[in-house]
């Protein structure tokens, strides 16, 4: 029944000795950017098994898991200060078989976390508890969405401030995958979405952001394989159902690999994709279909982007490069909206190679800082966040 468990321009930023960036700025003192002092670390030493940042307040909500020397899990939700980094509340708690999920905080400061329940070595139901608002600082109710038994979410949008958040699952199984809006906080939902093209299933990692303006899902995907000459991408309404699927940028000689991470600037009408094989990103023009690929630093299937990220206010994508091109460890390359870099964020630890879940750069554009998935210490598999500003 269930899953295994646990989804052109010139830059004008230098290195400071001490390995952050510094921005240059006419008006005020240089201010310095890339990663700060404050670090959040899971309260009981666990690998973090997602988190988000509310971009309406001060708090974040992360879960973690750890297997004990009984086989049993150790697994909580908590609440942690944005500034401090301090845990500031154990939301819940369990020493079972059962694992915690942190999706995302979406809508208004609503909090979005999957509770697996485990019988023997299967996920057999699952819960979707609500934190309405995160500083509650604990679970007020659960998200009744139309998901079966073995239906799984691949991911939910990221996209703090408006009522409709798009949800993107595949029935465990057959892969088939298909995506629905919901208002989280009101519990309300749109229509189930089928996408038909197999290219969409789950077993082709297909990545999802969501369009506020045209209430569209967007999804990219690829076979993953060599040779594979172009992405696909679907427009998705979730309104009227319609799903438009056009051919992306082709990549060659390798092809793009896998699509790693997307992002949407719903705005401009603006889609941001990281592909695999060669270390690009492309820049999609969703009314057009059209796209240009921008390489990343020290372009290559090693450098390439992992997770994408848009800050609407401040009008910049984000890529997170595991195996930096600009300097040691891992970095988070800043773009605008026409494909320039604008500055390297260097010297992170990303966790992907020890996480199940993969890196995520969460954003608050109101004092442009933000948190990241951090490898931590060696041996700790990823039991910590780290903070940054831009």
């Amino acid at each position: 029944m269930g899953l295994f468990l646990l989804g052109g321009s010139a830059l004008v930023f230098g290195q400071s000795a001490e390995g952050s960036d510094e921005r240059s700025d006419d008006s005020q003192a240089k201010a310095a950017i890339g990663p700060g002092s404050v670090i959040v670390q899971s309260k009981f030493g666990g690998s973090i098994f997602g988190f988000d940042i509310d971009q309406n307040g001060t708090e974040g909500v992360l879960s973690e898991g750890q297997t004990l020397p009984n086989g049993k899990t150790l697994a909580a939700v908590e609440t942690f200060d944005q500034a401090t980094g301090k845990i500031l509340k154990v939301v819940k708690k369990s020493e079972n078989l059962d694992d915690f999920v942190t999706h995302a905080i979406v809508g208004t400061s609503v909090g979005l976390v999957e509770h697996q329940i485990v019988t023997g070595i299967y996920v057999t139901k699952r819960v979707y508890e609500e934190l309405n608002p995160v500083d509650a600082n604990k679970f007020t109710g659960t998200w009744k969405a139309p998901l079966k038994a073995n239906d799984i979410i691949i991911g939910v949008s990221h996209d703090q401030g408006f009522a409709t958040t798009a949800v993107f699952a595949f029935e465990n199984g057959d892969f088939t995958s298909f995506v629905f809006g919901s208002n989280v906080g009101a519990n309300t939902f749109g229509s189930v979405i089928n996408l038909s093209d197999q290219i969409f299933g789950f077993n082709y990692s297909p990545v999802m952001a969501y369009d506020t303006v045209t209430n569209q899902a967007v999804i990219a995907s690829s076979t993953g394989a060599v040779g594979d000459p172009a992405p696909q991408i679907a427009l998705v309404n979730l309104t009227t159902g319609e799903v438009t699927q056009f051919t992306g940028v082709p990549e060659p000689p390798l092809g793009p690999g896998s699509v790693n991470g997307i992002a949407v600037d719903a705005e401009d009408g603006i889609a941001v994709t990281a592909t695999e094989l060669n270390g690009n990103i492309t820049f999609y023009n969703l009314a057009t279909q059209t796209g240009f690929l921008v390489p990343l630093p020290d372009a290559g299937q090693l450098t390439s982007g992992t997770d994408v990220e848009f800050d609407a206010v401040n009008k910049l994508f984000f890529v997170a490069q595991e195996v930096s091109g600009t300097g040691p460890g891992s970095s988070i390359q800043v773009y605008d909206t026409s494909g320039n870099l604008v500055e390297s964020l260097n010297g992170f630890n990303f966790s992907d190679a020890s996480s199940v879940i993969g890196t995520y750069i969460a954003l608050n554009p109101s004092n442009r800082s933000g948190y990241v998935n951090s490898a931590g210490p060696e041996g700790t598999q990823g039991n910590e966040l780290q903070s940054f500003t831009y």
